[in-house]
């Protein structure tokens, strides 16, 4: 299957309401300012059947166990077309740590140009993974595999957090570099005073 269109592009914005009927922001801000974490954005087709229920749950679960979910403070969001007063139902019944928004309008579905799985019928089980700078990195697309979609996060997390470390490194590389380099060259303005003062003596 050929990578999704939006992959290596900056996330597109919306505004839907979440399960109390309050208008959510995405990306997610907090006092006017972009909450800079990585962000694992799921659509799921309908709140209640079973898949549904068991997906939401892993990501909850993983929000609480998941090292990697943990050491990168992920922001989990889920989204389907379902009013908000039903998402706000499912989210209480299964005690849900994260927003679940309401996209009736498939608002966010056609800004991340979420299809019809299942010969139309339904709308796809996909989710996105977004690092801290608002890049889509990666998608996955697998209506009837729920249970693939918390693993899929994260090996998408771990390979963000690893590429964080790697640039990481080698700022500090730099750093130390240019330190180095100071230092050489002061030595070697020393080396030519003693020298001066030699001659000049």
């Amino acid at each position: 299957m050929a990578p999704h269109a939006l992959i290596n592009k900056p996330a597109p914005e919306f505004l839907i309401p979440d399960a109390n009927g309050q208008m959510f922001k995405f990306p997610p801000e907090k006092q006017g300012q972009r909450v800079h974490k990585p962000i694992a954005l799921f659509f799921y087709p309908k709140s209640g059947t079973l898949g549904r229920t068991r997906e939401a749950a892993q990501f909850r679960d993983a929000l609480a166990k998941n090292k990697i979910f943990k050491q990168t403070g992920v922001q989990v969001i889920g989204i389907s077309g379902d009013p908000a007063p039903k998402q706000k139902q499912f989210a209480e019944s299964q005690n849900l740590t994260y927003p679940v928004l309401s996209d009736e309008n498939h608002v966010a579905h056609e800004a991340f140009q979420v299809d019809k799985s299942l010969f139309g019928f339904i709308d796809s089980r996909t989710t996105f993974v977004i690092d801290k700078d608002d890049v889509i990195r990666d998608s996955l697309s697998t209506t009837l595999n729920y249970g693939a979609h918390v693993e899929f996060v994260t090996k998408a997390l771990e390979k963000l957090a690893s590429k964080d470390e790697d640039t990481s490194s080698i700022e500090s590389s730099s750093e130390g570099g240019d330190a180095d380099a100071a230092g050489s060259d002061e030595q070697i303005r020393d080396e030519l005073g003693r020298a001066a003062y030699v001659v000049g003596a």
